[in-house]
């Protein structure tokens, strides 16, 4: 008989491509769906909220810079790593939302799918979203898609992981950076996903995960003066919260997704469509003299 102890993981926060503790030191008992004890997960403060905005700040210029065809490229590389790891995810969802190890897998591999998905809209998605436009003149006037700046989302509750890839990856794809805050009751999915985004290409800062309280850090993030949208998808539960982070959003303009259904639960197997990439891009026009 083996007298050995195992090594229990220690989650940590995923911010400017590094693994800090929360600042404030404090931490959260995360358990199962028959509250079991599972791990103890970092929880967030509003000091590690704003930290991951001057990380996905700094790593915006260079993410937004890069062509449309490296992103897609550097996102199937973090599908290619999430399938190496497949089991490992699946056994964190099944804990997480109270699955068999089937269903959970099953939703590993539409978050996979998904993730592939859209890494393969990167170099497309100009082509529905600009437009040479027709003009009385003789102008070429071309609109294009550019990125709206730092998103921060706020992930789904109920949905661990597929819904987290269904939040996360759309608003990278077109060059957005992202602060996210995990689901509060099931954050390890989405803490593990940190450490596979830090062994891909994918460049520090263009994904920030925070762990915590939704009610804490929405706050803070929806009145953060240097975030530029925000995605709500997390408080579809609370309509209080969601109509709260709306009115801080509007003090400096920000684009604001809501919840598809506030007050009720969303179907992230759902087809996604385009919504959610479209959300988060703004509209160039250029106007240029014919035969110039």
């Amino acid at each position: 008989m083996s007298d050995r102890l195992s090594v229990l993981k220690t989650y940590k926060l995923y911010v400017g491509g590094k693994f800090p503790r929360s600042e404030s030191g404090r931490v959260y008992e995360v358990t199962d769906s028959k509250d079991n004890w599972l791990a103890n997960a970092p929880l967030s403060s509003r000091k590690d909220a704003r930290d991951a905005v001057v990380a996905a700040r700094k790593a915006f210029g260079g993410w937004s810079g890069a062509t449309a065809y490296n992103r897609g490229q550097i996102l199937y590389r973090v599908a290619e790593m999430l399938e190496g790891r497949r089991e490992q995810f699946a056994a964190e969802v099944a804990d997480a939302e109270g699955l068999s190890k089937a269903k959970a897998a099953a939703q590993v591999d539409a978050a996979i799918d998904r993730w592939v998905w859209y890494a393969g809209w990167s170099d497309k998605v100009a082509q529905i979203a600009g437009s040479a436009n027709p003009v009385a003149g003789p102008y070429f006037n071309l609109s294009s898609p550019e990125p709206t700046g730092v998103v921060a989302v706020l992930a789904p509750q109920e949905s661990s992981f597929l819904g987290l890839v269904s939040v996360i990856a759309p608003a990278i794809v077109t060059g957005n950076t992202a602060v996210v805050v995990t689901s509060e009751k099931a954050p390890l999915p989405a803490l593990s996903l940190g450490e596979v985004l830090a062994t891909s290409d994918l460049p520090g800062g263009v994904v920030n995960i925070l762990s915590g309280r939704v009610n804490e850090l929405g706050g803070p993030l929806a009145a953060h003066q240097d975030v530029n949208a925000i995605d709500l998808a997390g408080a579809a539960a609370d309509a209080e919260l969601v109509k709260a982070l709306e009115t801080a959003a509007a003090d400096n303009l920000k684009r604001v997704l809501r919840p598809q259904a506030v007050g009720g639960a969303v179907d992230w197997t759902a087809d996604p469509g385009t919504e959610r990439m479209l959300a988060f891009l703004e509209t160039k026009t250029v106007w240029h003299p014919m035969g110039v």
